[in-house]
């Protein structure tokens, strides 16, 4: 991959909702370049939320998309969740799986020889991304 001809993208997940990275999310990364999009790969975040193996872009793309596949995860975490904040109302305003958000996508517009680190921050009820460094 030529920084020049090329952006790069990054990402990882911080769980808001237990203040720790959200392991074993899986994350499939597509581009656009003008036409149609394009699915590139994939990754799933690890131990500390990252995905350190995400495709390549191709030359010309403008347009980045990265989907998180957040449910599995949830519905993973619920248990552990739920026994730690035992107080704290049960699947209050969630979807029929208990999981508001079942996955996040987001788009964001590219230009070569830039790095994107997207950091997604996540908990039940919402979520945040931003562009980081």
């Amino acid at each position: 991959m030529s920084t020049e001809t090329t952006a790069s993208v990054s990402t990882h997940i911080l769980d808001t909702s237990v203040g720790r990275p959200a392991e074993g999310v899986a994350v499939s990364l597509s581009a656009r370049g003008g036409g149609d999009w394009k699915a590139l790969g994939g990754s799933r975040t690890d131990a500390d939320g990252r995905c350190k193996d995400l495709p390549a872009l191709p030359e010309g793309t403008t347009h980045v998309r990265l989907d998180f596949a957040v449910e599995p995860y949830f519905l993973k975490t619920q248990d552990q969740q739920a026994e730690a904040q035992q107080d704290a109302p049960a699947n209050r305003d969630s979807g029929a799986n208990g999981v508001f958000f079942p996955e996040v996508a987001i788009t964001f517009a590219v230009v070569p020889g830039e790095h994107y680190h997207v950091p997604l921050l996540l908990n039940p009820f919402g979520y945040s991304v931003y562009r980081g460094s």
